[in-house]
């Protein structure tokens, strides 16, 4: 069931991942992108970010845009056509919209997946 294109055309979404000291419920705003029933998003700070180690450690995770929540589950995207996909994906949805260009972002960040469910 792919998501409605009205969210995938939104600008951020809302991350929440479990926190791997704490346990308790960690919220980022982040740019994504969608293709099909995956959500993709890149880390500037690779596997240092937070969220990208929360992810890890508990994949389960929950994804808010706009008003609409999404389960998902987190998982590392291998290099190859998965990895091109992510990343051409982020930076033509976010190039036009930002005046820095974003192709060494896009090419050096850690691309994460979310395969989402739907409940």
């Amino acid at each position: 069931m792919p998501v409605e294109p009205t969210l995938a055309d939104q600008d951020y979404c809302y991350l929440t991942t479990t926190g791997r000291k704490t346990g308790r419920p960690h919220t980022v705003e982040i740019w994504f992108a969608i293709e099909g029933e995956t959500l993709y998003m890149l880390s500037g700070g690779r596997g240092r970010s937070d969220w990208v180690r929360n992810a890890c450690r508990t994949p389960e995770v929950t994804i808010r845009i706009g008003e609409t929540n999404l389960g998902a589950r987190a998982r590392m995207v291998e290099p190859g056509e998965e990895d091109g996909l992510a990343r051409r994906l982020l930076v033509e949805k976010y190039q036009p919209r930002d005046r820095d260009d974003l192709t060494n972002w896009g090419g050096t960040a850690l691309p994460i997946a979310f395969d989402l469910t739907f409940e």
